[in-house]
């Protein structure tokens, strides 16, 4: 029963109508017991301050925010996590005294997701493909966890040179290349890397392509963690799978993401049993959703 005691959750967006996440947060508010309940809001560009504002005014217990608000909104707060200012972009508002402060939970949503599926970063070799925001964010997190190097690939070898840079001056010692895509070749051996596919290519509706099509190139992968959850099985999956690896899609990250903003939020730990609950319910209703 929604009432005045009950805490406003949400996410901000444009467009934020397809979004899968009031199915994590509500869920986690039915099994936990806590007063909450949340909801989308539809948020232009133009507006987004303006909403950060009214927001705090309306007294919003705290907020996601998506595509493509995810960098515009750190204008906005009083006070940002130094892995979010690390990383560039904020996807977790959480109220204090004065305003909001923001948190990337994105990049531990995908480590305690791939934990999951007993997949283990210190010592493996990663290759990225892509080179947007989430790529950067990605090699970010993998370095961070002691890989022993990043291959990162793209269509424009200037993107992924950037982040070669950038991830280079953070870390020294770490074995950090670029390429552009058609320079897969460079790889060698069998089933030795961990590949995260960090574009959009593939995601529904437009499902019936991969970054990479070359089946070459998927005799080289072990593992293959695709972060587009929908379609739950994307073509790069599938070609992964087809040439004896294991694949995962980004259903688990998303989850994670949203459980660790919901333990900022109440200050609380959710267990694994109950995370896992959460990834199945999401993940059984997905279609629905």
């Amino acid at each position: 029963m929604i009432d005045g005691h009950t805490k406003v959750l949400g996410v901000m967006g444009c467009p934020v109508e397809h979004t899968k996440s009031p199915a994590i947060h509500n869920y986690l508010a039915e099994k936990t017991g806590i007063h909450t309940v949340y909801v989308p809001f539809h948020v232009e560009e133009q507006d987004l301050e303006a909403a950060v504002k009214g927001a705090f005014g309306l007294g919003i217990h705290g907020l996601n925010v998506t595509i493509p608000h995810k960098g515009e909104v750190m204008k906005s707060l009083v006070e940002i996590d130094s892995l979010a200012q690390k990383i560039g972009a904020v996807n977790t508002l959480v109220r204090v005294s004065n305003g909001y402060k923001g948190y990337n939970t994105d990049m531990p949503g995908l480590l305690r997701a791939m934990q999951d599926d007993d997949i283990f970063l210190e010592g493996t070799r990663v290759v990225i493909l892509g080179a947007g925001g989430v790529a950067r964010a990605v090699a970010l997190m993998l370095a961070e966890n002691k890989v022993e190097s990043i291959y990162i690939f793209n269509r424009t070898k200037e993107k992924a040179d950037k982040i070669r840079d950038e991830i280079r001056a953070f870390h020294q010692e770490l074995a950090v290349e670029s390429y552009p895509l058609e320079q897969l070749n460079q790889l060698t051996g069998e089933h030795k890397y961990l590949v995260i596919q960090t574009t959009n290519v593939g995601m529904f509706p437009e499902v019936d392509n991969a970054v990479v099509m070359d089946s070459a190139f998927y005799k080289k992968v072990s593992v293959g963690y695709d972060l587009v959850y929908n379609p739950q099985e994307t073509v790069f999956m599938k070609k992964v799978r087809e040439a004896g690896g294991r694949a995962y899609n980004g259903l688990r990250m998303l989850v994670y993401q949203g459980i660790i903003a919901y333990e900022l939020w109440n200050d609380i730990k959710i267990t694994k049993e109950l995370a896992t609950e959460t990834f199945d319910y999401v993940r059984e209703h997905f279609s629905e959703l």
